[in-house]
C-alpha cells in the first residue's frame, strides 16, 4: 500500500512539475487589434529583447513633461485585453507604454520568468530611447505583472509603483494551493517580490480586492508590510480579482500619482 501511494505521489510530482507554467501563464496568442482601444495617439511599435526577439507593444507617446505609465499585465489575455485601462490613462493626459510578453498577443517565443524580465529590459531599453528618464516613468504591475513591476522598480528610482492585486510570491501562492507538495523545491518560475521590495527607492502604492479569489488578500498585505516608505495601501471590501476599477481604483491611482508625481495633475 505504501509504494502504491509513494508511486501515485511522486506521479502527481512530476505531473505538476512539468506541466507547472501551464498553471501559471494562460496567453491569448492572438495579435490584438489596436484601433480598438479608441487612442488616436496609439502607436504599434516594436521591442527588441537581448535574446533576439521582436515584440509587439502599444505606445501613447506624453505630452510635453509628462510621464509615461509603463503597464504589465497578468498571466491571462493580451494587451487588447486592456484597451480600456490603457485609454483611461491616455485620457489622464499620461503616456503609455504596455509591452507584450513573448508567447502573448502574436509574439514569439515562451512565457517564462527570465523571458519576462528580458521584455522588461527591452522596454525600458525603448524609453530610453525616447528621451525618458527613470524620474518620468511610473512602473504599474497588475496580478502577475506586479512580480515583474516589482523586479523593474527595485532596480531604479522611479516616479512611482503601483501594483494592482499583488503576491508576495508565486511560491508562497502555490504553497496555500498545493500544500501536500515541496512547491519550494518545485517551482521554477517564482518572481518572488517579497524579497525585492525593500530595494524599491519611489512611492508605492498596493490596492487590491478583499473578495478575490485568485490571489489571496493577506499577500498583497504582507507585501505592503514588507515595503519601504513612502507607501500606501488601498482595498474595496467587494472588489474581487479583475474588478477593481469598477470600485474606484481608477479614482485611487490617480489621486495617488497626482500626490507623488509632480507631473501630474
Amino acid at each position: 500500500m505504501v509504494i502504491v501511494f509513494a508511486s501515485l505521489y511522486l506521479g502527481v510530482a512530476g505531473f505538476l512539475y512539468a506541466y507547472q507554467r501551464d498553471y501559471l501563464y494562460f496567453p491569448d496568442v492572438q495579435r490584438p487589434i489596436a484601433s480598438l482601444a479608441g487612442v488616436s495617439s496609439l502607436r504599434e511599435i516594436e521591442l527588441v529583447t537581448s535574446d533576439g526577439l521582436r515584440l509587439l507593444a502599444w505606445y501613447v507617446p506624453p505630452p510635453e513633461g509628462k510621464p509615461v505609465l509603463l503597464y504589465f499585465h497578468g498571466n491571462g489575455g493580451n494587451i487588447g485585453y486592456r484597451a480600456s485601462r490603457l485609454a483611461q490613462f491616455a485620457d489622464a493626459d499620461l503616456g503609455v507604454l504596455m509591452p507584450e510578453y513573448r508567447g502573448y498577443g502574436g509574439n514569439e517565443g515562451q512565457p517564462t520568468e527570465t523571458g519576462f524580465y528580458a521584455d522588461a529590459a527591452a522596454a525600458m531599453d525603448f524609453l530610453r530611447s525616447e528621451g525618458l528618464a527613470a524620474e518620468r516613468i511610473i512602473v504599474y504591475g497588475a496580478s502577475l505583472g506586479t512580480g515583474v513591476a516589482t523586479r523593474v522598480a527595485s532596480e531604479h528610482k522611479f516616479a512611482a509603483l503601483v501594483l494592482e492585486a499583488p503576491y508576495t510570491s508565486i511560491t508562497a501562492m502555490a504553497a496555500l494551493q498545493f500544500s501536500f507538495m515541496p512547491v519550494s523545491l518545485m517551482l521554477i518560475d517564482r518572481f518572488d517580490s517579497l524579497s525585492r521590495i525593500a530595494q524599491v527607492r519611489s512611492p508605492i502604492l498596493i490596492f487590491q480586492g478583499e473578495r478575490d479569489q485568485i490571489i489571496p488578500p493577506a499577500l498583497g498585505r504582507e507585501l505592503f508590510a514588507a515595503a519601504p516608505e513612502p507607501k500606501e495601501f488601498w482595498s474595496t471590501p467587494d472588489g474581487g480579482h479583475d474588478d477593481l476599477y469598477s470600485y474606484g481604483a481608477a479614482e485611487t491611482v490617480l489621486d495617488f500619482l497626482r500626490r507623488h508625481v509632480p507631473a501630474v495633475n
